[in-house]
């Protein structure tokens, strides 16, 4: 195995937050799906499949690095919302502790002289920056548009492109 025992159970953490994160970016879509808002629930549709994704890419590392998977029980996801700019929020203060636990990842690699985790780990690093830049910048378009504008934030979703 590549890694300790200490840095295997972090990281099968991780694959229960990125998990996690899939099905809370479901529940927002599917909050706006019901809503009639097509852009927005397919741009979280997207998200949550990227999340997956990012779940996925950590798994394969532990395997790949000799260790072993264990993923944890994932909380429900929160399902109701009273606005748009809730859900946004959310999704804004769920990247911002993601960002968090991808550091302290890293800073555990780092004090473990554990050179291929914080190899690893450098990609999600560079993710996150993204990730919590656009949706920042999504919730500062909803608030600006408010619950009455949100016509005007399902253009903007268009003009930027799902992804």
């Amino acid at each position: 195995m590549f890694f300790s025992d200490k840095m295997n159970n972090a990281l099968n953490e991780q694959i229960g937050h990125e998990f996690a994160a899939s099905l809370q970016y479901i529940a927002i879509a599917t909050h706006f799906d019901s809503a009639g808002l097509a852009g927005l629930a397919k741009h979280f549709y997207s998200q949550a499949e990227e999340e997956r994704e990012h779940g996925m890419r950590v798994l394969r590392y532990v395997l790949d690095a000799g260790g072993t998977v264990a993923i944890p029980a994932i909380p429900a996801p929160k399902g109701r919302f009273k606005s748009a700019e809730e859900c946004v929020k959310l999704s804004v203060d769920w990247e911002s502790t993601v960002t968090k636990q991808i550091h302290a990842i890293v800073e555990l690699a780092i004090k473990e002289n554990d050179y291929t985790t914080q190899n690893a780990m450098q990609w999600f690093v560079e993710e996150q920056l993204e990730e919590v830049s656009s949706m920042e910048a999504l919730l500062n378009i909803v608030q600006r548009a408010g619950e009455s504008g949100l016509l005007q934030v399902e253009g903007y979703i268009a003009r930027k492109g799902a992804k």
